[in-house]
């Protein structure tokens, strides 16, 4: 004769199988961060040696894809790394990283848009207002745009002189609020915040004061020189400012 109650359905959850799950769950939230962190790093080892640019379909962790226009893309220590200031300036300057984090720094947490169609919310990046630079530099008359190379070898992008002034706009040293790894563009990378991310040089290492803008890399590949997020490349994005 079967003694359980009409409305049991299976057997009970005894105290140790409970505790034995919740203890798993808390085990994998507490993890979750470092897997993350060792997800990034595994993909974007793997996606600076690939030459087909497949692994820039695939998201991490934390909702990037990882791109490169040349299929392998030199790491820069702090020992080795420079960034040059140069142009139409008064007062052509190289920074080290170590005089780079010495200045200022300025954090913003905004939304990240690619033009692709993926985002990533709320994502916090930390630098030197690239206006703090060309003041430095001292930005002579006739100058309206500014240049920017990488040491990729290939990448480059502009902005108008007066877009490259904006106080949401850096020369960013950190992202989610640790140092930016080689596969995110570091040790140091152009931040845009308000324009589709293609704006947002990676592995930065040259800014030059020109006379007139120059398309940038996917520029010349047809995307829009002026890359507003929801006003260009024929996409309606919500803004990210």
């Amino acid at each position: 004769m079967n003694s359980r109650p009409p409305d049991a359905q299976g057997p009970p959850v005894g105290r140790r199988l409970l505790l034995a799950v919740l203890g798993a769950g808390a085990a994998a939230v507490a993890a979750a961060p470092a897997l993350q962190r060792a997800m990034e790093t595994g993909l974007g080892a793997v996606a600076d040696k690939d030459p087909t640019g497949l692994t820039g379909l695939l998201p991490n962790g934390g909702g990037f894809r990882y791109y490169s226009v040349v299929s392998s893309v030199p790491r820069r220590s702090a020992a080795d790394y420079r960034l040059t200031v140069d142009g139409l300036v008064d007062r052509p300057a190289t920074y080290t990283l170590d005089s780079l984090r010495a200045l200022p720094q300025t954090r913003l947490v905004r939304d990240v848009q690619c033009v692709t169609g993926w985002r990533v919310p709320e994502t916090p990046f930390e630098g030197v207002r690239l206006s703090a630079l060309l003041d430095a530099a001292g930005v002579r008359p006739g100058a309206k745009a500014v240049r920017f190379t990488c040491f990729d070898g290939a990448y480059s992008e502009s902005l108008t002189l007066r877009q490259a002034r904006r106080d949401d706009v850096l020369v960013a040293l950190r992202m989610r609020d640790r140092p930016l790894g080689h596969s995110h563009g570091g040790p140091v990378r152009l931040y845009v915040a308000p324009m589709y991310f293609y704006k947002s040089a990676k592995w930065l290492s040259g800014i030059t004061v020109t006379d007139s803008v120059r398309p940038g890399y996917w520029e010349e590949l047809g995307y829009d020189v002026d890359a507003w997020v929801g006003r260009s490349n024929g996409r309606d994005d919500a803004p990210t400012v």
